[in-house]
């Protein structure tokens, strides 16, 4: 199959499953409640949950560094991205954290808080700073193009580690609000 015509497969498929993860994600959200009852059933679903959400990333960023590569010249432009893989992968990892701030903003009041927002950003920062970690290493793997199995293993292992920090800090403010 010819580079161009995968890549197109690709972008379809990618298309398909952010389509997916909408629907993954209203059902989620709708059932996180019931999901935080059992410690384990939460890690799991918790990991699970990123472990997709990572994957689109994952999915998205490659069908990027393929539609540049495929069916843009080199120009002035087209290749920014690609040539600084690590600016972009910090930009863009700033911006999935802060919207993950507001959406749990969101969830937990209702609206977004300003309130709020300092000790929702206290509470979460080590979480934050781990699945951002990942995040981070996801997409300057990919746009650099050295993304391998071991690499992939190691991130989702990170997901892993911030699943059972979540359901702990969960569990800990569940513990302390009821004292």
């Amino acid at each position: 199959m010819d580079a161009k015509r995968s890549t197109v497969l690709l972008g379809f498929a990618f298309l398909i499953f952010l389509a997916l993860s909408y629907f993954e994600n209203i059902i989620f959200f709708s059932i996180l409640g019931d999901i935080l009852r059992n410690q384990f059933l939460a890690v799991a679903m918790l990991f699970v949950h990123n472990i997709l959400v990572i994957s689109l990333i994952l999915l998205g960023m490659t069908f990027y560094v393929n539609l540049v590569l495929n069916f843009f010249k080199k120009g002035k432009y087209e290749h920014v991205v690609l040539e600084h893989p690590r600016t972009f992968a910090i930009v863009f990892t700033v911006t999935i954290l802060l919207l993950s701030i507001l959406r749990g903003s969101n969830l937990l009041y209702g609206e977004i808080s300003v309130e709020s927002l300092p000790l929702i950003l206290l509470i979460s920062a080590p979480i934050g700073i781990i699945e951002g970690y990942g995040i981070y290493l996801t997409i300057k793997k990919t746009l650099s193009r050295a993304m391998s199995m071991k690499d992939l293993a190691y991130i989702y292992g990170i997901f892993l580690i911030a699943a059972i920090m979540e359901v702990g800090f969960i569990n800990l403010l569940i513990w302390v609000s009821t004292g």
